[in-house]
């Protein structure tokens, strides 16, 4: 199997019962701190393009930053992808990538699906 890449905030209670499941069903996980580890507006374009969904469906929206940063659910795809490069605390948790395939984990049982 590629490589399973889990994007985690372990301060969140759903990525960490996410990861757990993928653990205990015996998944080697690469764990990737995304608050830490900020993945890129590339990374970002290209998660999107893989989970075929609209910038919005993977954002946080009821996140303080996402008013802060005077967002609205209506803007343009491009202006919420490089509102989450630039505060990750808006990206939509956990996600979990295997290849060329990937998904969010809401509910954490959704991480099986991918492996």
């Amino acid at each position: 199997m590629k490589e399973l890449v889990f994007w985690h905030n372990p301060r969140c209670a759903k990525s960490r019962s996410a990861l757990k499941l993928l653990e205990d069903a015996g998944h080697s996980v690469s764990v990737r701190r995304y608050l830490e580890d900020i993945p890129s507006l590339e990374e970002l374009k290209s998660l999107q393009a893989i989970l075929g969904l609209p910038a919005i469906e993977m954002m946080r929206p009821r996140e303080k930053a996402f008013k802060e940063a005077r967002l609205s659910k209506s803007d343009p795809d491009d202006a919420l992808l490089a509102a989450m490069a630039a505060h990750p605390i808006l990206i939509e948790r956990p996600v979990a990538i295997v290849g060329t395939r990937a998904v969010i984990g809401r509910p954490p049982e959704r991480v099986l699906e991918i492996v």
